[in-house]
């Protein structure tokens, strides 16, 4: 499915253009959402307009909760195109959208997949970030997830510099939580937001049970939204909620 898809520049060597400016709050939506449907969803992947925007809104794994307008999420896809961020491509019926952030950026898998879960759920522990991202990419364990962290931390500034932060301990917390610095410096005297201790309510098998059981529900109902739409776009009828 993503033969179709070309870079803006074929040939451009790796780079670290996203330095020249912060991503704005829209584009690193945008991108987290690429990113994570990529995994998530790979039947329906490379996205479609009405996909991404969907997905980006969802009200579930989201943090902040958004309310993105079809043009605004066009807006964002621009500006990640100029980054090298995103490629575009053209089906048999609509324009689809698929991330290029690894190569883009100049980081593993690993480390791709931990900012991706960032920009999408804001700050997290260490343990936050292997257990949401588990069905992204399986960690051996929390040590290795604080082994890419620091990694990006410490990053030298002729590849780009730190890409994430570890942010002050919360007062009653436990652990300290890391942040993504893609859209550009984060407030480090703000206060944390109240993180559940998982250890409290349900141990970590548990919750990961759990959560590959959401990711089955979310893949159901993707994959039916993806029908519903490709049935829209051959009946010639608009979307819900569009005119």
């Amino acid at each position: 499915m993503t033969s179709d898809l070309q870079p803006l520049s074929a040939g451009r060597p790796r780079g670290h253009d996203f330095n020249q400016r912060p991503l704005s709050a829209a584009e690193a939506r945008v991108l987290g959402t690429l990113m994570e449907k990529a995994r998530t969803v790979p039947d329906s992947y490379p996205l479609t307009l009405n996909a991404l925007v969907t997905g980006c809104n969802q009200k579930s794994s989201r943090e902040p909760v958004t309310n993105l307008a079809d043009a605004l999420v066009l807006e964002a896809l621009d500006g990640l195109r100029s980054l090298h961020m995103v490629l575009e491509g053209g089906g048999s019926r609509v324009t689809r959208y698929e991330h290029n952030f690894a190569r883009a950026v100049g980081v593993p898998e690993q480390s791709a997949v931990l900012l991706g879960m960032l920009m999408l759920r804001g700050p997290q522990t260490a343990g936050e970030l292997r257990l949401n991202t588990e069905r992204w990419y399986k960690f051996l364990d929390i040590a290795s997830v604080d082994g890419f962290l620091e990694e990006m931390q410490e990053r030298a500034a002729d590849k780009g510099g730190p890409l994430v932060v570890k942010l002050p301990r919360a007062p009653g917390a436990r652990e300290q939580r890391w942040a993504h610095l893609l859209c550009g410096p984060v407030d480090m005297t703000a206060p944390a937001a109240q993180a559940t201790n998982a250890s409290s309510a349900a141990t970590e098998d548990e919750l990961i049970a759990l959560s590959r059981r959401v990711a089955s529900l979310e893949n159901t109902v993707a994959s039916l939204q993806e029908q519903l739409q490709n049935l829209h776009e051959q009946l010639g009828m608009s979307q819900p909620g569009q005119p």
